[in-house]
């Protein structure tokens, strides 16, 4: 049985054959840290190995759902830095981990995104089997906007649900899509009022928990077999590029200026 106490910023609770996954970061509205990072990509395995879980619902502790990476953390330089220790910095390799570990995952995952998901945040929403989001949440790929590419996991999951062209549109521009919208383009399952997100999303989960195992297991990894041969096509690329855009000048002004609460000042080619 996995040992789920070690886990920091993620909270694990069961019942009922449900695991509800929550991350548990509320201050920072759940933003990546290195620790998170880390955890969000060794939980699928535990979750894998528990017998005792059917179905997993993913939510965010507080307002949001998951605010991306941590900023401020970037401003300092550290997160990517190669020099340094594991435990504070943020690595391509646990990057593609995080995706492929989630796509391997037996049990069917059911998003409950409570508030906004933005970023890795919103990789991790869009990556679940059943979405259930709050009409009033915004997704949002916001790598742009810190001057580094959609490496992990953007460039992979928003073309499967909305097209290349509008997915380039919302990478390149880092714009927002609210609840209801995504559900009208088709990104998520069901758009309900906000207090009904944590109820529609058990309710999902507990009736996949009930129902035969191995025929719903199976059918996902079926399914999951086309986002595996994207992913494995896109994210070595994407995570490459999103590291060589951590060293440049743009990164560094976007990230300064966030932390400043100014707008940035970009090279101009």
């Amino acid at each position: 049985m996995p040992d789920y106490s070690r886990y920091e910023s993620i909270k694990i609770e069961k019942a009922d054959r449900v695991a509800t996954v929550t991350l548990n970061r509320p201050d920072r509205l759940n933003a990546v840290n290195p620790a998170l990072h880390h955890e969000l990509m060794t939980i699928w395995n535990d979750l894998a190995e528990d017998r005792e879980v059917n179905a997993i619902v993913l939510t965010g502790a507080g307002r949001a759902f998951c605010a991306g990476g941590d900023v401020k953390g970037m401003a300092s330089g550290s997160l990517a830095s190669a020099s340094g220790s594991q435990a504070e910095r943020i690595t391509a390799a646990e990057g593609r981990r995080i995706v492929q570990n989630m796509l391997d995952v037996e049990q069917p995952i059911i998003g409950a995104i409570n508030g906004d998901a933005v970023g890795l945040g919103a990789t991790l929403a869009l990556l679940c089997d059943i979405i259930v989001i709050s009409e009033k949440a915004r997704l949002a790929d916001t790598h742009v906007k810190v001057g580094v590419v959609a490496g992990d996991g953007g460039a992979v999951i928003w073309p499967l649900l909305i097209g290349p062209a509008r997915a380039k549109e919302f990478l390149m521009r880092g714009n927002f899509v609210n609840g209801a919208e995504a559900f009208r383009m088709g990104m998520v399952n069901y758009a309900v009022a906000p207090e009904e997100v944590m109820t529609k999303a058990r309710e999902l989960a507990q009736e996949l928990a009930d129902g035969p195992t191995y025929a719903i297991r199976w059918s996902k990894l079926a399914v999951n077999k086309w986002l595996k041969q994207q992913a494995n096509l896109i994210l070595d690329a994407s995570l490459a590029y999103e590291m060589v855009t951590f060293t440049t000048e743009d990164h560094r002004e976007a990230a300064r200026s966030f932390v400043e609460k100014r707008k940035p000042n970009f090279i101009r080619k």
